[in-house]
């Protein structure tokens, strides 16, 4: 069977920004040492452009994690169609 790339995107969409604003609340939870959460905010801000915690950070984070699930689908929809190819499912 087929994988729909307009469904699986948004799935993974979906997917992705949940992740990435429990990840960003995360950074706020005082469950780590002092040195851990300062690593926490610092892989935030290896996207280019994000500092932690501004709007126009958050929004572009929303946009990256965005073009990175369409990435990601539009590679493993390509990947599992093309591997279907001659089969009879």
């Amino acid at each position: 069977m087929k994988l729909s790339l307009q469904k699986y995107g948004w799935k993974c969409v979906l997917g992705t920004e949940a992740a990435y604003f429990i990840c960003l609340l995360g950074g706020f939870l005082p469950l780590r040492t002092t040195r851990g959460i300062e690593l926490h905010h610092t892989f935030f801000e290896t996207l280019p452009g994000f500092a932690w915690i501004s709007f126009g950070s958050v929004l572009l984070g929303v946009i990256y994690m965005f073009i990175f699930a369409w990435i990601f689908a539009w590679y493993f929809v390509w990947m599992h169609n093309s591997s279907i190819i001659g089969t009879n499912a």
